[in-house]
This record gives structure tokens, C-alpha cells and sequence, in this order.
């Protein structure tokens, strides 16, 4: 599962990323993200804390970039174009926070027919609004199942 969100978050956002990250990992879902800090880090730091696994999708060329939770870091080279393979790479997403990458990110996981949930992130037709990082994670899986 992708979660998303911005490299500089809220206080409010970490948690809710952290919480998600962790119960994603509880229900086995392996997390992808772009692998540096914020929300990213935090998703991934919960998602450890819960048993699981993360993949970050780096945009650049140093693997050593990545937040120290990344379990398996892909530097890719390709700067804010590696949008595009978190998506991909995810069957869903949760969208924590967000600034224009984020929107990124949401428009290519709806243009490529994925479930995208917003946790006080973007409003758009078509992306599935939570309350709390608990209902994100169930409106993701209930997507997908």
C-alpha cells in the first residue's frame, strides 16, 4: 500500500502517517513510499514498529537517502518523476497531508484506476475522505477487497 504526503509535515500529519504506516503493517500489507522524511518517514517508522515491511522509491541516485526505515531503498534518478512508480507500485493509497507532489501522486493512482483515501490531504472527485487514520486504513482495504 502507497502512502503518500509531504517531506515537511505537520505534527498533526506525522502521527496520523505513523499510525497508518503501523496499522497497514498490521493487516500484512507491505508499504511503499518516496522513501525520504515527513510523512514518508513517518508512515515508515509505524510500519516497522508494526511488523512490516517498506519499500522507498528514492528520487534520486543515493540510496543512503532514505529515512532509516526504508527496509529496501530503489534510487531511481529521476527526481519527482518517481511519483509515477509509487504509484505504480502500490495497489492503493492513503494521501496524509499534502502539497503538489502528493496531488501528483493522487491524480496518476485515479488516472491508473487505483483506490487513493485522503486523511486531510487533497479533495477531489473520485479520492474516498477518512476521519482518522484507523478509517483510512479500513476504507483502503474495504477498496481493495
Amino acid at each position: 500500500m502507497g502512502v503518500v504526503g509531504p517531506g515537511e509535515a505537520s505534527p498533526d500529519e506525522l502521527h496520523a502517517a505513523h499510525d497508518v504506516g503501523r496499522r497497514l503493517a498490521e493487516l500484512g500489507a507491505q508499504v511503499v513510499c518516496g522513501g525520504l522524511g515527513g510523512v514518508m518517514e513517518a508512515a515508515c517508522r509505524g510500519a516497522k514498529e508494526g511488523g512490516g515491511r517498506t519499500l522507498g522509491l528514492l528520487p534520486g541516485n543515493d540510496r543512503r537517502a532514505a529515512n532509516r526505515y526504508v527496509d529496501v531503498a530503489v534510487p531511481t534518478g529521476l527526481g519527482e518523476a518517481r511519483n509515477a512508480l509509487v504509484v505504480r507500485a502500490a495497489d492503493g493509497l492513503i494521501a496524509v497531508g499534502g502539497a503538489y507532489g502528493t496531488l501528483s501522486e493522487i491524480a496518476l493512482a485515479l488516472k491508473a484506476g487505483k483506490p487513493v483515501v485522503a486523511l486531510g490531504s487533497w479533495e477531489i472527485d473520485g479520492v474516498t475522505a477518512a476521519e482518522s487514520p484507523a478509517d483510512a486504513v479500513e476504507r483502503l482495504r474495504s477498496a481493495l477487497a
